[in-house]
């Protein structure tokens, strides 16, 4: 091979290694752009936000629970369940008063009605009051359990706890700390209204 053809060849060679190296990082540009258009095409898309959500259901019981919120999302991992916004909620029991429940959020499971609900809970029954961060209701358990800076008022004591339980059909409370030495504290309130 002659000297000019081969400074051609290795031109040629670096030329075609050159453009095949430009070529492919253009490529693999275009593509990243392209999976991150998808994805922002799949997040527009994949949205499951419903406004003004209600939901009722009615145990074997005949025990009513209504749940209403301004907006609910369907989880996408588990399309039982639902993240609510602004909620309110009723339950309804046999032989007895209403329990009504509101908070800013709410995890709601459509198949057994469990319902997570958090921030600025505000729970009451009769004369009663309950306030706290977080609450864990099911219908299955009959049971509301109540954590996080709860506060609990009726019309003669006013108690400050870590936990609440309360069973629903019977309204039996527990309230507890969750430290063994610290103790639940209880502000009671004379007839006339003093503390």
């Amino acid at each position: 091979m002659t000297k000019k053809n081969l400074v051609n060849s290795l031109f040629l060679l670096s030329f075609l290694l050159i453009s095949i190296f430009i070529y492919s990082k253009f490529l693999k540009k275009e593509t990243i752009v392209q999976n991150e258009e998808t994805k922002e095409e799949e997040s527009v898309y994949s949205t499951n936000i419903i406004k003004d959500v209600n939901y009722t259901s009615v145990d074997v019981k005949g025990n009513e629970y209504i749940i209403n919120s301004k907006e609910g999302e369907i989880d996408l991992t588990d399309s039982n369940t639902i993240f609510l916004t602004n909620v309110k909620s009723i339950v309804k029991l046999n032989n007895s008063n209403n329990i009504y429940i509101v908070s800013d959020f709410g995890k709601y499971n459509i198949n057994n009605y469990d319902t997570i609900f958090s921030k600025n809970v505000i729970i009451t029954y009769l004369d009663n009051k309950i306030t706290g961060d977080y609450v864990d209701f099911s219908m299955a358990r009959n049971s509301m359990i109540i954590s996080k800076n709860v506060v609990y008022q009726n019309l003669e004591n006013t108690l400050y706890a870590d936990v609440a339980e309360v069973n629903i059909q019977t309204k039996d409370t527990k309230i507890f700390m969750l430290e063994e030495n610290k103790k639940v504290n209880i502000r009671s309130i004379n007839y006339n209204g003093n503390n």
